[in-house]
């Protein structure tokens, strides 16, 4: 048990790094330090309630993610109602509902679940599903 706890511990703190990397990516343009997806990674966005899910590629994913970072310079991503939990030594779930806010405005609201896999030694997002809230 102490060492899940232990774990779940070095985790956050990771964790807490790519926030603090994805405020500065917002801040900067360069989400170089963001990238840390797996070489199959893919990403499921649910539009609405009834859609079937747009499913995306690594390669679609970090297009879209310059694209959106560009799009949204100089706002802040915030992750809040944040939960962690560890699956097991090597793979962990990030659950929490992320906004984008620039000038006190909320821009976009999204549900969004990070399947985290320790690889090589390693944190890399294997898989997220996102889902805007309206």
């Amino acid at each position: 048990m102490v060492v899940l706890k232990n774990l779940l511990n070095e985790f956050t703190d990771i964790h807490n790094k790519f926030i603090a990397d994805w405020n500065e990516a917002m801040k900067s343009g360069d989400t170089s330090s963001v990238n840390r997806m797996a070489d199959d990674y893919y990403v499921a966005f649910f539009k609405g309630a009834n859609d079937m899910p747009i499913i995306y590629s690594k390669q679609e994913a970090v297009s879209g993610m310059n694209q959106s970072v560009q799009h949204f310079l100089g706002a802040c991503k915030k992750f809040e109602n944040r939960i962690i939990r560890l699956k097991n030594n090597e793979n962990a779930v990030v659950f929490y509902e992320q906004l984008i806010v620039k000038n006190e405005s909320v821009l976009a609201r999204l549900f969004t679940i990070e399947n985290w896999k320790l690889i090589n030694d390693k944190w890399m997002i294997v898989r997220e599903i996102e889902e805007p809230i309206h």
